[in-house]
C-alpha cells in the first residue's frame, strides 16, 4: 500500500505546480517546519490564528527578525492553509509585528552605476549591463538562452520568471553587438569542445 506523502512534499508539488521559484519553495517549505517544531510537531490542520500568531510573535519578540522576514514566514503559512490545506484564514493577524528600519535603502546614482558597471570585465558586465538595461533579476539573466533574444526587435522574452507570468522587455542597441560578440565565441569554444571529444573517440 502506497504511503501518503509527508506534509512538506505535499508543499513542494503545490509550490511546483503554481510554478514558484525554486528559492521560495524552499524558503516556504523552511518556515513551515520551524512553525511545525515551534509547536512541538503539532500537525498545523490542527492549528490555526493562535498558533500563528504566538509563532509571528516569537519571531518579532525573541528572534529580533525584520519585518520582510515576518512577513515571508507570514506568507509561508497564509499558503500552507489556503493551498495546501484547503483552510481559510482571515487576512488579519493579530500578532506582534517586527518594526521596519527607518533607514532609507542606498540607491546608486546614474553616473555611480555606471562607474561600477564600467569596474567590471567580460561576461560578468554583460551580465551587469543586461541587468541595468533590461530590468532583469539575477536569475533571469543567468537562466537567459539563445532562442529567448530577438536581435531584429531588440526584445528578450523572459522565461518561467518570479511569479510565473512570462513577460517581453527590451534590449538597448548598445548591447546587440556585444551579445552577437559573446555567443559567437560561446559558440566557437563548443565546438572546439565538440572536436576535442569527437578527436579521442
Amino acid at each position: 500500500m502506497e504511503q501518503p506523502k509527508k506534509l512538506l512534499d505535499l508543499v513542494r508539488d503545490v509550490l511546483r505546480l503554481k510554478h514558484y521559484s525554486r528559492r521560495t519553495e524552499d524558503s516556504y517549505a523552511d518556515w513551515i517546519k520551524r512553525y511545525i517544531l515551534f509547536h512541538h510537531k503539532r500537525h498545523p490542520k490542527d492549528m490555526g490564528v493562535p498558533e500563528i500568531e504566538a509563532f509571528l510573535t516569537h519571531l518579532a519578540v525573541d528572534g529580533h527578525v525584520a519585518a520582510s522576514t515576518q512577513n515571508q514566514a507570514f506568507s509561508a503559512l497564509l499558503f500552507l492553509y489556503r493551498e495546501v490545506l484547503h483552510i481559510d484564514l482571515p487576512e488579519s493577524i493579530n500578532a506582534i509585528r517586527a518594526k521596519k528600519p527607518a533607514r532609507l535603502p542606498v540607491v546608486l546614482t546614474r553616473a555611480e552605476t555606471h562607474q561600477v558597471i564600467d569596474g567590471m570585465t567580460g561576461t560578468y558586465q554583460l551580465m551587469a549591463k543586461l541587468l541595468y538595461g533590461s530590468g532583469l533579476r539575477l536569475m533571469e539573466c543567468v537562466r537567459l538562452r539563445v532562442k529567448d533574444i530577438d536581435f531584429e526587435r531588440r526584445e528578450i522574452t523572459v522565461r518561467d520568471p518570479k511569479g510565473g507570468h512570462e513577460r517581453v522587455t527590451m534590449l538597448s542597441a548598445g548591447l546587440v553587438a556585444p551579445l552577437q560578440e559573446h555567443l559567437k565565441r560561446v559558440k566557437l569554444l563548443h565546438d572546439q569542445d565538440l572536436a576535442a571529444g569527437y578527436g579521442h573517440v
